[in-house]
């Protein structure tokens, strides 16, 4: 039986070439005035997860 993907983070998270996942920052949305340059320059990047975090992932997310 084919298993279902959790939709919620298929939006949310990609994979990277080396397999593993990554998903956006957050805190870059609003209340920018009081960050400096750097930090919201940083949280443009994306970032990824630990593989205790992957292996958990692997399961909500099958197929991607």
């Amino acid at each position: 039986m084919k298993m279902k993907s959790l939709s919620s983070l298929k939006k949310r998270i990609k994979r990277s070439k080396g397999g593993k996942f990554v998903h956006r920052r957050s805190g870059t949305s609003h209340n920018n005035a009081s960050k400096s340059k750097r930090r919201k320059r940083r949280l443009h990047t994306p970032a990824g997860l630990s593989s205790k975090v992957g292996k958990r992932l692997e399961r909500l997310v099958p197929y991607k």
